[in-house]
């Protein structure tokens, strides 16, 4: 059975990035969003290939989470660990995602040669619209509950391309398709990495997507805070040595409602946001976090209206992250 979480709780701030690829049970509270995280590396591993990271903005109105499976242990994955959170630094205050996943690609192309490649799923929520926008390569779909029917499905269901989509490094000029929906209070997200799908049922047989929705539809969800831990122990109990042979992480989020960034953290992230650019001058500090320079950002930051001006103007459902 899976060991107890410990909920351990990560208040994040502004300009804050949260995440790693160590063992971790934290439920994780930002402005318009709230996670719970599990990841547990194999073998008792100090870290494992599973990496998760979680930021927050300057003004608080855009989380990024992430969830990469890379291939490998060790060093390696320590040093990409570290990449990844320098990118999502570095890419802390744009709404749009796509130049941060094109970036992650052109890392982990550069380290194919090694035969580093990596699944991922990257998904950005904007909390003055609740729109959370998200980009898979070559990862599980994740699932969605939603409040209203009590039902988990499949995510990536709402764009049909989405399953064209390959892992990060395989090719340094595939372009990838990105989907938005909109989240209503209640609802929930669920990313996985694939050993929950490559668990075993009772029959013997693989469990694969199809497995793991039927499950996950058995399980009430009265407390969000305790669903991974039931999910996990469902899991491991279908067949011996489930979830023991690989890394094993879930990242589960909802919006908490807080769907616009107070006067005062809009009055003081662009201190925020100059501070981090003059402390990026010093060898070895974290890249700048330069903002956006889009209406909906810069304006937004000013004006909260503004910030609902993107939903308007980005054709999400039809946008693209491709090379430069």
């Amino acid at each position: 059975m899976i060991s107890e979480m410990q909920d351990d709780s990560v208040h994040m701030t502004c300009m804050e990035i949260w995440g790693g690829n160590q063992t971790a049970d934290n439920a994780v509270t930002m402005s318009g969003l709230d996670a719970w995280i599990y990841s547990k590396p194999y073998g008792q591993a100090d870290g494992g290939g599973d990496v998760y990271y979680v930021s927050s903005c300057a003004t608080g109105r855009i989380t990024r989470l992430l969830l990469a499976d890379v291939s490998g242990h060790g060093k390696m994955v320590a040093d990409i660990a570290t990449v990844l959170r320098r990118l999502m630094q570095k890419y802390v205050n744009f709404i749009d995602q796509s130049s941060f996943v094109t970036s992650m690609n052109h890392q982990f192309t550069e380290l194919s040669a090694a035969g580093c490649f990596a699944t991922a799923i990257v998904s950005t929520f904007f909390a003055p619209t609740n729109e959370l926008t998200l980009c898979i390569a070559g990862h599980p779909s994740p699932l969605i509950y939603r409040a209203a029917t009590k039902r988990w499905s499949y995510l990536a269901e709402v764009n049909d391309e989405s399953s064209t989509n390959i892992p990060l490094g395989i090719d340094q000029i595939t372009d990838w398709m990105q989907f938005g929906v909109e989240l209503n209070l209640g609802d929930l997200v669920l990313c996985y990495t694939d050993s929950l799908i490559e668990s075993h049922g009772n029959d013997g047989e693989m469990l694969g997507l199809a497995g793991l929705l039927e499950i996950a539809n058995q399980i009430e969800l009265n407390d969000p805070g305790v669903f991974t831990r039931t999910l996990l122990d469902a899991i491991a109990s279908r067949a011996e040595g489930n979830l023991s042979m690989d890394d094993v992480t879930v990242l589960l989020f909802r919006p908490n409602g807080a769907r616009s960034a107070s006067f005062m953290q809009r009055a003081f992230a662009p201190i925020r946001m100059l501070a981090g650019v003059a402390c990026s001058i010093l060898p070895g500090s974290r890249p700048a976090p330069w903002p956006e320079m889009s209406l909906a950002n810069i304006g937004g930051a000013v004006f909260a209206p503004m910030s609902r001006y993107w939903s308007k103007r980005n054709a999400i459902h039809k946008a693209k992250v491709s090379r430069p």
